[in-house]
């Protein structure tokens, strides 16, 4: 059967918006999902600040969980603390599509539903398959890219959004009218190329797993 990648997730530090602005941010949100998955019905937003995406490629999934970290991050007030999201990614098979993924049933649900609920205070991203042999490999490794993660500025989530959606690095300078040399050292200090070779090395552990 079919494996699937549901991720669960939550913004951190959503509260401290206004209401104007936490209303603005969720339909934003909203849009940026439905625009990742293969069909609109693949991407929700509930109870105000959670989150839930049914997705098909491993790699694009942890590409993008990586983004809406980025996106929440480059949407932070200054002077206030910095938005995050915390997020579950579960692999396993579908066993029932509903109206839409927040109706769907299966076991890449209860993974990510169930990890999610599970995680670590400081814990911002855990991937969860039937393997657990596995699961305890991604959350060492994972625990690292965190700690990466959680300590990008803004500026840095900035590009970080950018390379993902496929921009050059001169097309970022343009769009954030700063010179290429500065986008450079943003993802150099981001340590980009370190997390992009992880990112590959978990998709490959996970589909050479899936195939065995």
């Amino acid at each position: 059967m079919k494996n699937y990648i549901v991720i669960t997730g939550d913004i951190e530090g959503f509260t401290f918006l206004n209401e104007k602005r936490r209303e603005v941010l969720m339909i934003q949100t909203q849009e940026l999902i439905n625009s990742w998955v293969s069909k609109e019905d693949y991407a929700r937003i509930f109870r105000g600040d959670s989150f839930q995406l049914l997705m098909e490629d491993i790699q694009q999934a942890i590409l993008r969980a990586i983004q809406l970290r980025c996106w929440f991050k480059k949407q932070s007030v200054k002077g206030k603390k910095m938005l995050d999201a915390r997020m579950a990614i579960g692999i396993g098979a579908v066993s029932y599509f509903g109206k839409s993924v927040l109706e769907s049933d299966g076991e890449a649900f209860h993974l990510s539903g169930r990890n999610f609920d599970a995680l670590d205070a400081d814990e911002y991203l855990r991937i969860v398959t039937a393997d657990e042999q596995i699961n305890g490999q991604l959350k060492i490794i994972l625990k690292l890219v965190d700690i990466l993660i959680s300590g990008w500025t803004i500026q840095q989530a900035e590009v970080i959004y950018m390379i993902i959606e496929g921009k050059t690095q001169q097309q970022m300078a343009d769009e954030l009218k700063i010179v290429q040399s500065a986008v450079n050292n943003r993802i150099r200090l981001a340590k980009w190329k370190e997390i992009e070779k992880t990112i590959r090395y978990i998709s490959n552990l996970i589909e050479n797993n899936d195939a065995s």
